[in-house]
């Protein structure tokens, strides 16, 4: 027997109706029951799927209980409430009481009486206030923080947050039935590794008989096993899934004691109770885990002080077990308990377990650290004792408030109902059409996400875009459009004539790296073979709240050439000039440059290529000279030097030639020979003349000279060069001589 364990007192005990029990025929065999099915299920499961379902649907309370407290996160949310609550209540401690007297307005504090009043009590409660002002918002703000924190990321997705929920109780539920079927399958191992034994002859021949006969009572055609526990002292018994453990005490009992505790441990085992216990324990699994090493601290070393300590670390554990997995899930526990009493009614040893209830308050122990804390939770004895009388008494009349079906006769099939099949037609059906809808739904998504959402999908509707000449739709596969790209711009120059899209696009690899993928592209650009490697980025944001699209690293490319001279067009639209702001950027593509002409000098088309993934693109474009420039601007030299000739001095004011002779009159001046010009562009517009050595021209200089009274006539000739400047103005070309100090 197990030693007096608390029980939590019970604000409204339960209400346990008359009943009219009878026990089940027994059967007529002479051979002992014999064992269960697969895993030594109870009889009375069509199959072990039943006998699980059974089982796990229960408790529907206790199942809540253990997944919210564990997959919410409630022992790490209390925690930081309480660390919350305390640094919030230290700061509002001292800002409440430094700051209380400026919160009363001026009309209550110059108040008479009033105002002092008011005074006297913020100066003394204010910190007070504050303190527990600041405890309470900052133990919700950790407690919140803790349970909302983990879906903010999924907030502004409804379809995203549902899947999420639906996913985590999907995992929980998945864990729960894998526990419990570790514990099922795996029970006798792990029942031995707890010290329970095969029984001796001795024992199988004092306990066999009495639980055969209350097997055949209670119209069970099978049994559980039956294990020992070595503990002289108390008289226990146990009941798992497929096992029943008693300990050696209970061998020196009455036989209508033993009789009872085994009749109660038989119901547990039909009804499945251990299932239940198990799946929840398997949904709070690691709740579970954590809660086992303080439990086996306190259970290992029975003291005040190691109890403090143990509490001191483990707290919000333990609160959460205590304060919301047990409250849960002791209302299934209570009714298994009562259930499993009215087994020794129906087996007709009702004074045995009378007797065993009036001397100690339950004898079962806890399975685990978890059954102690929330599965061993027995009724009130008292309650009990007052049930069995009840109950054992024919034709009393029900209780007000109890319904009429509850006070009804009990028999063995009411006690453990009909388990019936798996499903119904109806079921199954329902079952396949919404498993059906679940994997057309799925499959869809998938093409969808396939089709649309994967990062080839990005790559090829980028390119397909430039195929189409749409810019708007190309800037929408890339992540970064560019702060201050011209839309207008762009669009026009990928419908220009001379634009030419890549082609012959072929994504060749593709490797991904969680939200980063990287794609290799061959493609054709005009007649040139070449390749790219893209780096794409998965989007944070979803198109409709479950599909995250893939885009193109990086943005437009730009034009690292600056547009200094107005006239430069890509594909005959013209360029802005360069001023400050944003560069100009391109698309990948190629593109047809051309310049500004003039009467001095054309620019030749160039072809730009601007392949994808490239830093920037660059234009350069150089200007030639004219072949008929040379010869305008000859013509405007030679116009220039007959404007010269005809002056009659010997040194005419701008131009190229003069005499330094004395004193001259009737100065004549003569071409000989014009020079010939050599014209270097300095800009599309502008031009250096100057005359080579060997294209020198001769001029002659006549007149006369007077000396001492004397005139004589003088001839001399001498080379002529010019050196200028010739500029575009229109269709013609001026010329400007240099001054001296060019």
């Amino acid at each position: 027997m197990t030693e007096p364990q608390r029980v939590p007192p019970e604000s409204t005990p339960p209400t346990v109706p008359q009943l009219d029990v009878r026990a089940a025929e027994p059967p007529a065999a002479d051979a002992p029951p014999p064992t269960g099915g697969f895993a030594d299920r109870p009889p009375g499961y069509p199959n072990a799927l039943v006998w699980l379902r059974a089982g796990i649907l229960r408790d529907w309370r206790g199942v809540l209980g253990a997944f919210v407290a564990t997959w919410f996160y409630l022992p790490i949310a209390l925690l930081l409430a309480f660390w919350g609550g305390l640094s919030f209540a230290v700061v509002g401690l001292f800002a409440g009481g430094a700051g209380a007297d400026d919160q009363i307005p001026a009309v209550l504090r110059d108040a008479p009486l009033i105002g002092s009043l008011l005074d006297a009590f913020l100066s003394r409660s204010g910190g007070m206030l504050g303190g527990v002002a600041g405890f309470v918002v900052g133990f919700l703000a950790g407690f919140l923080a803790v349970l909302v924190l983990p879906w903010l990321t999924v907030v502004d997705e409804p379809l995203a947050l549902f899947t999420g929920l639906i996913g985590t109780v999907v995992a929980a539920a998945l864990i729960g039935v894998v526990y419990t079927l570790y514990r099922v399958l795996l029970e006798p191992s792990l029942l031995v590794v707890s010290g329970a034994r095969q029984p001796s002859r001795r024992e199988n021949a004092r306990l066999r008989p009495l639980l055969d006969d209350c097997a055949r009572r209670l119209g069970l055609p099978s049994v559980p096993r039956l294990l020992m526990e070595d503990d002289p002292v108390l008289s226990n018994a146990r009941t798992y899934a497929r096992h029943v453990v008693v300990t050696t005490a209970v061998l020196g009992e009455p036989d209508d004691e033993v009789a009872a505790l085994l009749s109660h441990e038989l119901v547990h085992w039909r009804t499945g109770d251990e299932i239940t216990s198990a799946f929840v324990r398997g949904v709070g699994l690691p709740l579970t885990l954590a809660h086992a090493l303080p439990t086996w601290l306190m259970r290992t070393f029975p003291h005040p002080a190691t109890n403090f300590v143990v509490f001191l670390f483990f707290w919000p554990v333990l609160l959460t077990m205590r304060y919301v997995v047990l409250p849960l899930h002791a209302r299934d526990v209570r009714a298994a308990e009562y259930r499993a009493d009215l087994g020794a009614v129906l087996t007709g040893h009702v004074d045995g377990l009378r007797r065993i209830l009036e001397r100690r308050l339950s004898f079962e122990s806890g399975r685990s650290g978890w059954d102690e804390a929330v599965c061993a939770t027995h009724p009130p004895h008292e309650l009990r004792l007052d049930a069995l009388e009840r109950a054992s008494v024919t034709g009393a009349p029900a209780q007000a408030g109890v319904p009429a079906d509850v006070a009804a006769s009990v028999t063995a099939e009411r006690l453990f109902g009909h388990s019936g099949p798996v499903g119904t037609r109806r079921t199954w059906l329902l079952v396949g059409v919404l498993a059906l809808v679940a994997c057309l739904g799925a499959s869809g998504l998938s093409v969808v996400q396939w089709a649309f959402f994967r990062p080839q999908a990005t790559v090829d509707g980028f390119f397909s875009a430039l195929a189409d000449r749409d810019s708007e739709a190309a800037l929408d596969h890339l992540a970064d459009s560019g702060d201050g790209t011209d839309h207008k711009l762009l669009a026009q120059l990928l419908r220009g004539k001379g634009y030419q899209p890549p082609t012959d696009v072929e994504v060749t690899s593709l490797e991904r790296a969680d939200d980063t993928a990287t794609a290799t592209v061959a493609y054709r650009l005009g007649d040139a073979p070449k390749t790219a490697i893209l780096t794409l980025r998965r989007e944070e944001e979803t198109t409709a709240g479950l599909f995250h699209g893939w885009r193109l690293a990086g943005g437009p490319i730009p034009l690292n050439s600056s547009i200094a001279e107005p006239g430069v067009r890509l594909n005959g639209v013209e360029l802005p000039v360069a001023t400050e702001g944003p560069p100009l950027v391109l698309l990948p593509g190629l593109y047809t440059a051309t310049g500004p002409s003039s009467a001095l000098s054309e620019t030749p088309a160039e072809t730009l290529l601007v392949g994808p993934g490239e830093g920037s693109a660059i234009l350069e474009l150089a200007p030639v000279l004219k072949p008929t420039a040379v010869e305008a601007v000859q013509t405007r030299v030679r116009a220039w030097l007959d404007e010269c000739a005809k002056q009659t001095v010997a040194a005419p004011p701008g131009c190229p030639f003069r005499y330094y002779g004395g004193s001259a009159q009737k100065v004549t001046w003569k071409i000989l020979e014009y020079p010939k010009v050599a014209v270097e562009l300095t800009g599309p517009s502008t031009a250096r003349v100057s005359t080579p050595v060997e294209g020198q021209g001769r001029v002659q200089v006549s007149g006369t000279t007077t000396y001492f009274g004397t005139s004589s006539p003088f001839s001399d000739d001498s080379a002529l060069t010019v050196a200028g400047f010739a500029t575009a103005d229109g269709d013609a070309v001026t010329f400007q001589p240099a001054s001296d100090s060019d």
